[in-house]
């Protein structure tokens, strides 16, 4: 039986089951049916054909509990090549059903339960290792087949995916058409055919009485969800005392760059100066895994993205003393592991912690030490080892200076490459209470705590200059050879 022309409309419902050619000739027989839900669809299609056959011709639907669903959700690729191979982690992925599950209702006594599980069970780690929102799905397939052959596997197409997670988000792909015109699918076969097809919302609209009350709900639920969580996180927090500062450092070491030998790792440790100090469980030194390098322009680039948490407390003394106070430092090393452990340090480095909030991208060259002579090549390339500092304050001022001057001269050094920081910096003080209302005046930190308005301008001052350096040599490296020449002989 066939329709008068190629056409065909169907109104669907949510979770509503449309069978295919496919589906009635398979569950018509008793042998073909093992599981409940195949029974049931047996039953189903014999009443259907004692009332006279499906309505439906070539528009068809796979509910959330067919076969289908589970296959297309676990055959689901991560990226669009051809010869995707899928990893290990894919694979653990595709094993995870994304299902509505029966859950208890909370009960009141377990409204206090911590947010944090501190000692999670394996089981606990087993079923919370990866983000799973469960989700019903359904989807409204199209038999695209030749006329007279119906239920084919192969003419199978998906017209539209229907989602639904557990926090009522429901996820229409493709969208309904609108006025963007219909769908188009190309079907290969004996002749090339061309298909078009439309998607629209037929729910009915809600009149604006129940809209309003729905509105009400949601406002007493958002209501009594955040009264909830208030409950659980309380108001209790931590103040720091007049004239401290606390200072957060969420970090990242995110790559390095430029440096000889392969399988690099940063080793890094940070120094509180005088009237700094941190909480004892704080680590303030850590080590990144090794990392083989890529090929990125003319450096060889090893990504890390290595995460790493700083918390110091600044105690502001007496602000008549004639010192500058300073600010903490982070000294690092960037060394190199081969394949016959054979280790190399590739460069020393250090940067100043920044003493305005909010996020900073910093990019610090290194050096590393040398010696004259072949001899001293030769035994970092075949034997690995090299020339390393006892110190590593050494890159900046040692701690164990005492004098006026610090003198270098003699000490041979080369320059390698750079690490890349990414720093997200948070300070917290009562000094920003008490000038709220002239926060947008200020410019870090050490303005607002009000005693260090003079280091603040010292290190402004020293910036201006280091930016009118910079220009200077570029201005320079821009010049004509001859130009310079000339113009320094005739001086």
């Amino acid at each position: 039986r066939r329709p008068p022309d190629e056409e065909e409309e169907a109104e669907v419902g949510w979770q509503e089951k449309l069978f295919s050619q496919f589906e009635v000739d398979l569950y018509q027989n008793e042998s073909a049916c093992q599981t409940p839900l195949d029974w049931q669809y047996h039953e189903e299609i014999l009443k259907l054909e004692k009332a006279g056959g499906r309505k439906n011709y070539r528009i068809f639907t796979y509910t959330d509990h067919d076969r289908f669903t589970n296959l297309e959700e676990h055959c689901q690729k991560v990226t669009d090549s051809d010869h995707e191979v899928p990893s290990y982690l894919a694979e653990r992925m595709a094993n995870v059903r994304r299902r509505r599950q029966d859950r208890k209702p909370i009960e009141a006594s377990s409204l206090k339960s911590k947010i944090i599980t501190w000692e999670p069970s394996e089981e606990f780690i087993k079923n919370n290792h990866v983000i799973n929102t469960p989700v019903q799905t359904m989807y409204i397939m199209g038999d695209l087949g030749p006329y007279g052959k119906l239920g084919q596997r192969e003419y199978e197409h998906v017209l539209c995916t229907i989602k639904v997670d557990s926090n009522g988000v429901i996820t229409v792909k493709p969208d309904f058409t609108g006025t963007k015109g219909a769908y188009w699918i190309e079907v290969d076969g004996q002749k090339r055919e061309l298909w078009k097809y439309t998607i629209e919302n037929a729910s009915v609209q809600v009149r604006q009485e129940e809209e309003e009350r729905e509105q009400c709900v949601f406002r007493d639920l958002y209501s009594r969800h955040k009264e909830y969580l208030s409950g659980l996180v309380g108001s209790e927090f931590e103040m720091t005392l007049p004239g401290t500062l606390r200072l957060f450092v969420n970090g990242e070491v995110v790559s390095a760059q430029g440096y000889e030998y392969d399988n690099l790792y940063v080793h890094f440790f940070l120094e509180l100066p005088d009237h700094w100090s941190s909480p004892a469980f704080q680590q303030l030194s850590g080590v990144t895994q090794t990392c083989a390098t890529k090929t990125v322009g003319w450096d060889n680039v090893a990504y890390f993205c290595y995460p790493f948490t700083l918390e110091m407390f600044f105690t502001q003394e007496d602000e008549s003393e004639d010192c500058l106070p300073q600010w903490p430092v982070l000294y690092f090393e960037v060394l190199s592991l081969d394949f016959w452990q054979r280790y190399r340090v590739e460069g020393y480095g250090s940067l100043v912690l920044p003493a305005s909030p909010g996020l900073h991208m910093l990019t610090i060259p290194t050096w590393r030490p040398m010696e004259l002579g072949t001899g001293a090549e030769l035994r970092r390339f075949f034997i690995g080892g090299s020339p390393e500092l006892e110190d590593m304050t050494y890159v900046r001022i040692p701690t164990t200076f005492k004098g006026e001057r610090l003198s270098r001269f003699g000490f041979r050094t080369e320059t390698t490459g750079s690490v890349t920081f990414r720093l997200y910096c948070l300070q917290q003080s009562k000094a920003f209470l008490e000038t709220s209302a002239l926060r947008h005046r200020m410019q870090s930190v050490l303005d607002r705590l009000g005693g260090f308005s003079q280091q603040s301008s010292v290190y402004n001052v020293l910036e201006a200059f280091q930016r009118a350096r910079r220009r200077m040599q570029e201005a320079r490296e821009s010049l004509p050879q001859d130009l310079i020449s000339t113009s320094v002989s005739t001086v």
